[in-house]
């Protein structure tokens, strides 16, 4: 076998534990040549591919990055202006590749989809950090980024307390709102705002108060993608040339410190942005196993020829599923994640007065763990 390996979209921790799983198992069980595609597409756009071999994906397990680099503007549909897809189809075969694993997320995937109409095979690894890829419970980076906005949550309560502060934490999460939710809970706040519910301003203002009536001081998460009810997600750059979503999300959390500055609350507000703080820097364990797990199961689908897959695990177990499920799509929190009525049946706010998930109306067999 022949097989490439890109790592596309947005960096991420994992990917190098990921990469080297696929990268080990396709070199130690099954003899296969190994290519490294540089920088995602954009690799294969300009032709700048590299052998990788056993020992090369050796120590990279804890590394953050990708030693192959990646990039999220590298679209062989708008390729400075132009629809070069055929053309790296053609690359594709020059290469002599019976298959390409990519690791990336819902972008990465749509691009996949799209380019095996082509004739080009892929298998799919699913990494975002933001956890919203379809038809897979989980995806790796995911846990390192709600350790890091976990981490940064605890260290704004000691300042909040201090100061008698609202302290609005902006996490990443264009239109879902795993990460905000999940180090939400994680980090004790009072109130999580995310792209699937929609908030009320007043009922926002009304937590804060009644929490500083007990507390003094109140802890915001917001995703990036939140919005006020009857409003527009906060878009902070458009047009991004090259790149899948061509819009930016971010500036939600200075958005609402003016909404309750404007409203006169008592309390001093002040906001952090975290932005790629989240993505960066050393995976922790739970995704350097996860991400290697994900990436030798992709090994042993490239062996068996299951082409246009891409690796899921659902209630614990592995297993693929084609990418056009997984192309053009978002999952987003349901209704029924277990954290979410965690978080609602604690009394975490979530400026949704209509939002109630009581505990007596849940099925034990029908709660999503997520």
């Amino acid at each position: 076998m022949r097989v490439g390996i890109l790592t596309g979209g947005g960096d991420c921790p994992g990917l190098n534990a990921a990469l080297r799983g696929a990268a080990k198992a396709l070199i130690h069980e099954y003899n296969a040549e190994v290519i490294g595609i540089e920088e995602g597409f954009l690799g294969l756009i300009e032709r700048r591919v590299k052998p990788l071999s056993y020992s090369m994906v050796t120590d990279i397990l804890d590394q953050g990055g990708t030693i192959l680099g990646t990039s999220n503007r590298a679209s062989p549909f708008d390729w400075k202006g132009k629809n070069v897809a055929q053309e790296v189809a053609d690359y594709y075969n020059e290469l002599g590749l019976d298959c390409i694993v990519s690791m990336g997320g819902d972008g990465s995937m749509t691009m996949c989809y799209e380019m095996s109409k082509y004739g080009m095979n892929f298998v799919g690894v699913p990494k975002t950090i933001d956890n919203d890829l379809a038809s897979t419970d989980r995806t790796f980076g995911f846990s390192t980024a709600v350790g890091v906005a976990t981490e940064a949550i605890d260290r704004l309560q000691t300042t909040g307390k201090a100061h008698k502060r609202v302290m609005i934490l902006e996490t990443m999460g264009r239109y879902a709102g795993w990460i905000a939710l999940y180090a939400g809970v994680a980090g004790g706040a009072d109130i999580i705002l995310i792209p699937e519910f929609p908030y009320h301003l007043d009922e926002v203002i009304d937590a804060i108060k009644q929490r500083h009536a007990q507390r003094s001081f109140t802890i915001v998460v917001v995703a990036e993608g939140a919005r006020p009810v009857n409003g527009e997600a906060i878009i902070s750059k458009a047009k991004v040339e090259g790149a899948p979503d061509p819009i930016r999300l971010g500036g939600i959390g200075m958005y609402l410190q003016k909404q309750l500055e404007d409203a006169k609350i008592e309390s001093e507000v002040r906001t952090t942005i975290l932005g790629h703080i989240q993505r960066g820097g050393t995976p922790s364990a739970y995704d350097r196993i996860f991400a290697t797990n994900v990436g030798v199961y992709a090994a042993s689908l490239v062996a068996a020829k299951k082409y246009g897959r891409m690796v899921t695990v659902h209630r614990g177990h592995m297993n693929s599923c084609k990418l056009e499920d997984v192309a053009h799509n978002v999952k987003h929190v349901p209704k029924d994640n277990m954290t979410l009525i965690s978080a609602l049946n604690m009394g975490i706010n979530f400026g949704d007065p209509d939002l109630k998930i009581p505990l007596d109306s849940l099925e034990d067999d029908k709660i999503n763990m997520g």
